[in-house]
């Protein structure tokens, strides 16, 4: 039987030396260091509200240094991969992968549409996390010319489609017209026939069986 005096486990009961041991000059550093950065932070809010900017939420994240210059996408960001279709959403009220909307690996965060997805993959911080700067690479002279004599192959088979277009389009907009105009001389033409038959059909009220003969529906009038 366990001694009265004692705990459950043999030890006394207002021993408390199991408990976690808590730093209280650790996080009281802690804890000036972070009110320290939060009066930096609002002094910086007032001088970008000064300048007309937006002031920072958060606090300032230490980006990592670009190791190169910008580089353009190899690849396609199928920004329409999804379009008009049904998906499951795993992760609906968390944080992270599996939300609707588009997703930063790097950056960790999601974005409702593609204008402020397309923002954020262009914006001086998801660059400088993937380690590239906003600068560009500046072209060499013979950079320049080899994309000059690219431009201009592009443009001559550009203008050799066009006026090949152009032929085709013209040859067909004649033919049409040739259709147009035949089909007017056919109705002119049975205008005339049965005008025709009507002023024989009053002349001579027996030429009605000629008529038949001749494959008309009669010489007579069609009214009564």
């Amino acid at each position: 039987m366990a001694d009265k005096a004692g705990g459950a486990y043999g030890t006394k009961a207002a021993d408390t030396d199991f408990r976690k041991k808590w730093d209280k000059e650790e996080y009281a550093e802690k804890a000036k260091k972070r009110d320290l950065d939060e009066k930096e932070r609002m002094q910086e809010n007032e001088e970008r509200l000064k300048q007309g900017k937006r002031p920072r939420k958060g606090p300032k994240q230490d980006l990592p240094k670009p190791k190169e210059l910008m580089q353009q996408r190899e690849g396609s960001l199928d920004l329409d991969k999804n379009l008009n279709k049904t998906m499951v959403v795993q992760n609906p009220g968390g944080r992270g992968a599996g939300q609707p909307g588009f997703y930063c690996e790097m950056c960790k965060r999601t974005y409702k549409d593609t204008t402020g997805y397309l923002d954020h993959i262009n914006s001086r911080a998801h660059l400088r996390a993937i380690g590239q700067s906003t600068r560009l690479e500046r072209s060499t002279l013979e950079q320049v010319r080899a994309r000059i004599a690219l431009l201009r192959e592009k443009t001559k088979e550009a203008a050799n489609a066009k006026a090949y277009d152009f032929d085709q389009r013209l040859a067909e907009v004649k033919a049409k017209e040739t259709a147009i105009r035949d089909e007017k001389k056919a109705k002119k033409k049975a205008q005339k026939e049965n005008a025709l038959a009507e002023e024989l059909a009053a002349n001579n009220p027996e030429n009605n069986e000629m008529a038949k003969l001749m494959g008309f529906g009669g010489f007579g009038s069609s009214k009564k």
